[in-house]
Formats: C-alpha cells, sequence, structure tokens
C-alpha cells in the first residue's frame, strides 16, 4: 500500500465518522488529513523525479563508457568502427613505420658543456659537425670521424 493509499483510506475513515467542521476537534483532523494528502502527494512526485534522473544517469554513464572507448581506444579487435582513417581508430602499423623509420636513424647522445642538457644527435648533426643546443641555443661544434669507428670494430 502506498502512502497516497494510506493517506486515503485515513480520509475515509474520517468521512465515517462524520466529523463536523463546526467542532475544534473536526478541523484539526480535517487539516491533518489535507495536509497529509499533499505530504503523499509531494512524496510521489519526488519518487518520479528520482526515477526520471535514475534512468537519464544511466543513459549518461553508457554514453561516457562509449566516449572512454574512443578516447582510450578500448575498442575489442573484433570490433569495427567506421573506417581507418577515424579518429576513435588505433593504427598500430603508422606507429610501427614510424619506429622502423627511427631505428634506420642513428642517434647519439651528448652533453652540452654549457647547461648540461641531454642532447640527442642525428647521425645527419654529426656529419654536418654542429648542432645547436635545444635548451640553451648554444652552438656545439664537434669533429666525427666515422672511419675510426669502423676500424676499430
Amino acid at each position: 500500500m502506498t502512502i497516497s493509499e494510506k493517506v486515503a483510506y485515513i480520509k475515509g475513515l474520517a468521512d465515517g465518522l462524520a466529523l463536523s467542521d463546526e467542532t475544534k476537534e473536526g478541523k484539526v483532523l480535517k487539516a491533518v488529513i489535507d495536509v497529509l494528502g499533499d505530504i503523499a502527494s509531494e512524496i510521489d512526485d519526488l519518487n518520479e523525479n528520482q526515477l526520471d534522473i535514475g534512468d537519464e544517469l544511466d543513459a549518461l554513464s553508457e554514453d561516457l563508457g562509449d566516449v572512454e572507448d574512443i578516447i582510450f581506444g578500448d575498442l575489442d579487435d573484433d570490433d569495427e568502427c567506421c573506417d581507418d582513417d577515424c579518429c576513435c581508430c588505433d593504427d598500430d602499423d603508422e606507429d610501427d613505420d614510424e619506429d622502423e623509420d627511427d631505428d634506420d636513424e642513428l642517434e647519439f647522445e651528448a652533453t652540452c658543456p654549457e647547461c648540461g642538457a641531454d642532447i640527442a644527435l642525428s647521425e645527419a648533426d654529426l656529419n654536418k659537425g654542429s648542432a645547436k643546443c635545444p635548451s640553451c641555443g648554444e652552438l656545439l661544434e664537434f669533429e666525427f670521424d666515422g672511419e675510426e669507428d669502423e676500424e676499430e670494430e
């Protein structure tokens, strides 16, 4: 039995007593029953709103899950999306190609004598004989003789 049904039952009992609006007790009882009816109505409205909010929260949670899948790339291997060029696909092949390109170019490390920063130098930088420090902008000059390294190996 809901609260509204219980209030309606109490109102029926009061009507069966044939309370008079002219007595003090009758006025108080009818006022109390009216207030109980208003409270029951408000509680019913709150329950409906709570259910609606719960439904909306569930929908938002599902949408957030979809957004997380797109952003963090949690799509299963079996899932397919629009095409390979979309923003939601992890294109692992491109990453592999980039890694292969990086492996082809040798990198060397040096320390800037001015600021002490570690610098990654490419073979082209070494062949050029100089490079700028990315931290302080100091021009670093060096000599590299690749033939000595080949002879030592």
